[in-house]
């Protein structure tokens, strides 16, 4: 049974899969465009330091093509424009989550189509 990756070893194994095509996907190179240091994005990669912000992983993410959300749950983190409406109705979105844990992925997204949409 294989093991979940973590933060740093997700970031690491998209950024790898990447630079095998692609040398711009070079640890140092991405460090480059993300503007941070090269020693400090592979010490988090190793898991030797904890995620970095929210900003950086939003960057991360969008250099690496992956979704900021993924990244940010992956890394223990909420976004704060989630953190905002989780303190403005606290009670309520935790029951929404609570309920939504147990609905397959198509459901939710459905539901999340209608309200965006205004089907309901």
């Amino acid at each position: 049974m294989s093991k979940e990756l973590d933060f740093g070893e997700t970031l690491r194994a998209r950024r790898m899969a990447q630079a095998k095509d692609n040398p711009a996907f070079s640890l140092r190179k991405v460090a480059e465009r993300v503007g941070i240091e090269p020693s400090y994005l592979s010490k988090i990669e190793r898991g030797e330091q904890p995620p970095p912000g929210e900003e950086n992983i939003r960057r991360l993410a969008e250099e690496l093509g992956e979704n900021p959300d993924m990244l940010l749950a992956l890394a223990g983190k909420v976004a704060g424009d989630l953190l905002a409406i989780i303190r403005e109705r606290p009670t309520v979105v935790a029951e929404l989550l609570r309920t939504i844990r147990r609905m397959p992925d198509k459901r939710v997204s459905e539901i999340s189509r209608q309200i965006r949409d205004g089907d309901w």
